[in-house]
């Protein structure tokens, strides 16, 4: 592992890689969660992690839309049960009003949670439990910032399978994808980056970038979670 530096500019909160010397802005995050002490545990935890700097807190789900609105931070961590609205329909509008929404990334108590499956159909980018120790959450806030992964690709199927609404017929998009983005959305569905999967395809990165904007074009989907959520429902992926 390299050494990581950080330090302040006018643009904000920048982090330096020791083991290369480039400069890169923190990870910037907001904490939206009805209990006080739960905020103050997941402050101290990132707080305390270079690259990573926690610029607000919210309460409702209401704050929290307002809060992301005015911050625009790169994660946000949503609780799923709040006051005023709910974390799906914070999440439903935080992507649905800004042109470069944050990370959603919902904690929750109970990972077979309908409300957490939900979220993940409104676009929330993966969800993490309460329970989860600090490396898991710090993982999983530089992962959904930094890389095109699907979070806990085994969860998601998990709850697909727990939840998932199948269509009584494959609906229209299934026949319209073409072999390779039929093969790119399963290796979405594994948690493959856009990297993993070129070199697994033996095709080069910007081919798989276009394959991914077409099976997202296609599915009608946001993201990869809600092109893999998709894909579960559709029986286009077995759940099994």
């Amino acid at each position: 592992m390299t050494e990581e530096g950080t330090h302040v500019t006018d643009e904000g909160t920048h982090v330096t890689d020791e083991g290369t010397g480039m400069s890169r802005p923190a990870i910037r995050v907001v904490l939206a969660d009805d209990e006080r002490m739960v905020r103050t545990a997941l402050r101290a935890i990132l707080s305390a992690e270079p690259g990573l700097e926690v610029v607000g807190e919210a309460a409702t789900g209401a704050e929290a839309v307002s809060v992301v609105r005015e911050l625009r931070p790169d994660v946000v961590l949503m609780d799923v049960r709040m006051p005023e609205i709910d974390g799906i329909r914070a999440t439903e509008q935080i992507l649905a009003t800004l042109d470069e929404p944050p990370r959603v990334v919902v904690v929750t108590t109970f990972e077979n949670d309908s409300y957490v499956y939900d979220a993940l159909r409104a676009g929330a980018a993966g969800f993490l439990l309460k329970r989860a120790d600090a490396d898991a959450l710090v993982q999983a806030v530089r992962l959904v910032a930094r890389t095109d992964s699907l979070l806990f690709p085994s969860a998601v199927r998990s709850l697909a399978a727990e939840h998932a609404r199948r269509a009584a017929r494959p609906p229209a998009w299934v026949s319209r994808l073409t072999g390779r983005e039929s093969e790119v959305l399963r290796h979405m569905a594994g948690g493959l980056t856009n990297a993993e999967i070129a070199r697994r395809m033996e095709v080069g990165p910007a081919t798989v970038k276009s394959h991914v904007a077409a099976v997202l074009a296609k599915t009608g989907t946001r993201d990869r979670t809600q092109a893999v959520i998709a894909a579960y429902e559709a029986g286009f992926l077995n759940v099994g």
